[in-house]
């Protein structure tokens, strides 16, 4: 269904109309050539799923996202090509008890990843992460503004 057509157009309606799309292309037992891999489609989930929120200091830029029940093991925080925050990691589900059942599972297991771009101001040698109480906070200090430059004096030879 285009969600369109009944004059609602946001972000994540357009994020469900695409979802849904992909759902409807995999069921057709056809290839088609367009359709994104099962990569792009998981990657996309897992970013989907990742809220975060990102605050700016005067010296920093701090990414916060909350990871409950996480060790630092299973988080990665990594730079990729210069400029691009990659925060991912794994939410495993615990392991069955002799006994017990799920009656409800809401809490979400699988991947996580969400990437940021850095601005050109972010100095990515220096980037500290640390998970305290579930909270994941990476900050990325910033590069001391340039220097203006001084007019240079050329000196001027008479002949």
């Amino acid at each position: 269904m285009d969600f369109r057509i009944l004059g609602l157009d946001s972000p994540l309606l357009s994020a469900l109309q695409q979802m849904t799309d992909i759902e409807e292309e995999g069921s057709n037992h056809g290839k088609s050539t367009n359709a994104p891999t099962r990569t792009y489609v998981r990657d996309a989930k897992a970013m989907a799923a990742t809220p975060a929120d990102v605050k700016e200091f005067p010296n920093s830029y701090v990414f916060v996202v909350d990871m409950p029940g996480l060790k630092s093991g299973d988080i990665k925080v990594q730079v990729e090509d210069d400029n691009v925050l990659l925060v991912s990691g794994e939410r495993r589900r615990e392991e069955e008890k002799e006994g017990a059942k799920y009656v409800r599972m809401e809490r979400r297991v699988g991947k996580f990843m969400r990437k940021f771009v850095l601005p050109e101001n972010a100095n990515t040698d220096a980037i500290s992460a640390m998970c305290q109480d579930g909270v994941l906070t990476v900050t990325v200090e910033k590069l001391p503004p340039p220097e203006p430059k001084k007019p240079k004096t050329i000196e001027v030879k008479v002949t």
